[in-house]
């Protein structure tokens, strides 16, 4: 019996290990979008793991793995909130950067879109970001979300359109001072 109990333990340990070196990176990127600090990224990261290891033997579909990961991560960023109120400074905000290496140019559009898409109602970012971050379908995006279809697909096309508008806005009003 207890051959099989480690046999059990590492089969577990391997399909963990698989997930961990498969998905970190991209749950990092979709945790730091969420809460735009490097070290509560870590943390949710690593929470988001530690919960996966205690209920691996319920994700009977390794297809669905990144969903089933992001919707952990997802509930424990909503953990954080319920135990503590974050405020998030002006100043601690423009100091976030970002770790890949970009010219000033290329961070103030990064800055003016993570400022665009923080600024749009939940039902509309949330959708977005799992896209973008995540880059979910909008099928998983319903299911992640317990949402129809069609519900995500108009939000996210509602999205992109109050980006498209506000970029458009922005242009207007470069050109009305530059010329």
């Amino acid at each position: 019996m207890s051959a099989q109990v480690s046999y059990n333990m590492a089969t577990k340990q391997v399909r963990y290990e698989a997930l961990v070196k498969a998905l970190h990176s991209d749950l990092f990127r979709y945790a730091y979008w969420l809460c735009h600090d490097k070290h509560v990224a870590e943390d949710l990261v690593q929470e988001t793991f530690l919960r996966a290891w205690r209920a691996l033997d319920s994700l009977k579909d390794e297809k669905a793995a990144k969903s089933w990961l992001i919707t952990i991560l997802r509930r424990e960023n909503a953990r954080r909130f319920e135990r503590k109120r974050f405020e998030m400074s002006e100043y601690e905000e423009a100091a976030i950067t970002d770790t890949q290496s970009t010219s000033n140019e290329q961070e103030v559009e990064n800055y003016w879109l993570r400022e665009k898409i923080a600024q749009m109602p939940a039902e509309y970012r949330e959708p977005l970001v799992l896209q973008i971050i995540g880059g979910f379908s909008g099928e998983e995006i319903a299911k992640q979300l317990d949402l129809n279809k069609n519900t995500v697909m108009t939000r996210l096309f509602r999205a992109r359109n109050q980006l498209k508008e506000a970029l458009e806005n922005t242009t207007k009003v470069r050109g009305q001072y530059n010329g």
